[in-house]
């Protein structure tokens, strides 16, 4: 009786979830459904915290009355964090194959303009137009396909593109790139795969999560001042109210000590331009292997590193060439009085 109960259970369970999956079809995937599952867990936390200092707080509600203003700019971080966090986890971290198509379709509409104009063809060459380290990158084709030549002169010569092609989407790789298991593309600028997220975080959404990180930060010290003073005014009333408050602020505290550390680490790697991949595994990186530990090879001084984090995202195919044996030279150089006063480091 109890196994036929349980079948039956089972059977229905089986056709309301196949009745879901045909109207959300993001439920029959495992990855995406766990995917969704943390952002609705991470959406219940938020309303967590701030629903439960409302229920609490009798004088905050007062305080809400007499100056709305400030409970609105609260409920406006608070929107504005979601937001973040969505449109951030829904932005393309940049992928490698993405960039390849964006280049080939640019070289197919160029032989096709070739083939079209009565010209002939050596008084007219069929190009591929890319951003490379800020300018406007063109490359004259040969036997190799335009993706190739490209990528392939932005290394040192010398190198085979057996060297830096990824061994798993078998795709030529720029400088900065890597393959991401998590999401299985290779990704520009890889930083890390961010599991809260579910996204990688690339040179498409670094800045964005650079800003999420920032009103996380935000808000998570706002709510814990607001708990603070709750527990300042009201320590001596219901002891069961104070022991969850106190709760709720140790775990708000551990919270905002990650999120300080993670801003304070994210925004050391934007002034000196650099990724978490390159810090931390910068020996298993093969064209960084012999470059000095404290010679940053993408660093082009902390203002223009903010101008191309912030402003230069419009094309998220944009490509840094390695630099030249006399630039490393240049960045090996210890700083003198002279150079702070020329603002070498800008």
């Amino acid at each position: 009786m109890g196994v036929s109960c349980g079948g039956h259970l089972r059977d229905t369970w089986d056709r309301a979830f196949d009745r879901c999956s045909r109207f959300f079809p993001c439920l029959s995937d495992p990855a995406r459904r766990s995917a969704l599952s943390l952002k609705l867990a991470l959406v219940v936390l938020h309303l967590l915290f701030p629903g439960v200092l409302f229920l609490l707080d009798n004088d905050l509600i007062e305080k809400t009355k007499q100056e709305p203003w400030y409970t609105a700019i609260y409920v406006l971080l608070f929107v504005a964090t979601l937001v973040q966090y969505f449109i951030t986890s829904g932005t393309s971290p940049g992928y490698v194959l993405d960039a390849q198509k964006a280049v080939d379709e640019r070289d197919a509409l160029a032989r096709r303009e070739l083939l079209a104009s009565k010209q002939p063809a050596s008084s007219k060459n069929g190009s591929v137009s890319i951003t490379v380290d800020g300018s406007r990158y063109h490359r004259v084709k040969e036997n190799a396909t335009a993706w190739t030549k490209l990528v392939m002169d932005l290394y040192p010569p010398g190198l085979s593109t057996r060297t830096v092609t990824c061994p798993y989407c078998s795709v030529v790789q720029p400088p900065r790139a890597k393959h991401c298991h998590d999401c299985d593309k290779c990704v520009l600028q890889f930083d890390h795969h961010c599991v809260w997220l579910g996204t990688c975080i690339g040179q498409g959404n670094h800045c964005r999560f650079w800003w999420y990180i920032c009103e996380e930060t935000a808000l998570c010290l706002w709510t814990s001042i607001l708990y603070v003073g709750y527990l300042k005014t009201n320590i001596t009333k219901a002891w069961w109210a104070d022991v969850i408050m106190i709760l709720f602020l140790a775990a708000m505290s551990i919270s905002l000590i990650f999120l300080l550390l993670l801003l304070l680490f994210h925004c050391y790697l934007v002034m000196t331009n650099q990724t978490t991949y390159e810090l931390v595994r910068r020996r298993r990186i093969v064209y960084m292997r012999g470059i000095p530990e404290r010679v940053y090879p993408f660093n082009k001084g902390i203002c223009r590193n903010l101008y191309l984090f912030c402003c230069g995202t419009n094309s998220i195919y944009r490509m840094e060439r390695l630099p030249r044996t006399e630039e490393l030279e240049e960045k090996a150089r210890p700083y003198t009085c002279f150079d702070i006063l020329s603002c070498r480091c800008c």
